[in-house]
């Protein structure tokens, strides 16, 4: 099972709307309401893919209710930790012209140390059932950060293979851990390291400069030009085929379902970045957050390339 730490959920909602332009009043072709925050995406699209999933979230207030009613109507199976204070909600706004999507996301309800003392624990007394953990996205306003760092330390720990996709200071906290894959975009790398990665070999390069600090595994994302992955058995670079795409929102996402589940599923390590590249594509093919057909992927994944680098 994959287990799906999400510290900030959000109720995810999409407008797709014709042609954006700001500062003026638009009428949406079509919306959507779903579950969302990072690790929900990821728990949505690995259960497409064929892996069962329990996702953890905080979860508070009328739209904390709502997510999990949501959730449960797509079988997305959870074990909430229930906090004071409402739920964000993320508002998402696609251009069925350009395929590009303007985000804007709400910060989300203050977490105390207690309630962080609850979700780990909640956490850790299932930690046996799962075979990967993936931690995705943001912490909530006032989160203690040396408790996320022990979190992802202790899945570590309990023998797990432990992925990590997030920004900002939770990235920069967990970058030395050893044992633990660290998912991240090309610009998100060159952000930290003071340089441009938007080329398979700089992303190489850039993996090994984070490896030199003490990071584990680095896949590094690079948009429509793929991904590269560095890991103890090689170095791989997979590029999708074209796509058009509909909606980018959850395509990180995608491909993090698409990475750990083909690992769950004891595929090497080559052919689980080809499974990555291909899930990110497909969701960009699709509007909603880790959500497309099993035969988009499947047609997707036909035409992706790989590379030893």
């Amino acid at each position: 099972m994959i287990f799906c730490v999400s510290p900030n959920p959000a109720l995810d909602h999409t407008l797709v709307v014709p042609a954006f332009k700001a500062g003026t009043v638009l009428r949406a072709q079509s919306s959507l309401a779903a579950a969302g925050g990072k690790g929900l995406n990821v728990a949505r699209a690995a259960q497409i893919l064929g892996a069962r999933t329990l996702s953890f979230c905080f979860l508070g207030g009328h739209t904390g209710r709502l997510i999990a009613d949501f959730a449960q109507q797509e079988s997305l199976e959870g074990d909430w930790t229930w906090i004071d204070g409402e739920t964000r909600t993320c508002v998402i706004v696609a251009d069925a012209q350009t395929g590009e999507a303007t985000v804007i996301n709400e910060q989300g309800p203050k977490v105390f140390d207690a309630d962080w003392v609850r979700f780990q624990e909640t956490i850790l007394d299932q930690i046996g059932e799962a075979s990967d953990v993936c931690f995705s996205g943001s912490l909530p306003p006032n989160s203690p950060l040396e408790r996320y760092v022990a979190l992802v330390q202790s899945a570590r720990d309990a023998g797990k293979r432990v992925w990590v996709d997030t920004s900002g200071a939770p990235l920069h906290a967990v970058l030395p851990i050893t044992g633990v894959t660290i998912k991240i975009n090309g610009e998100e790398a060159g952000g930290i390291l003071g340089k441009t990665v938007d080329t398979p070999q700089a992303a190489v390069d850039a993996a090994y400069e984070f490896q030199a600090r003490g990071t584990g595994d680095v896949v590094i994302t690079l948009g429509k030009d793929g991904a590269v992955m560095v890991h103890p058995t090689g170095r791989w670079w997979a590029k999708p085929p074209p796509i058009v795409v509909q909606d980018p929102i959850g395509s990180g996402d995608s491909f993090l379902a698409g990475l750990v589940t083909a690992f769950a599923a004891g595929l090497t390590p080559d052919t689980a970045l080809k499974h990555a590249v291909a899930a990110g594509a497909a969701n960009a093919t699709t509007v909603g957050g880790g959500d497309f057909p099993l035969e988009t992927f499947n047609r997707i994944l036909e035409g992706t390339t790989l590379q030893a680098l």
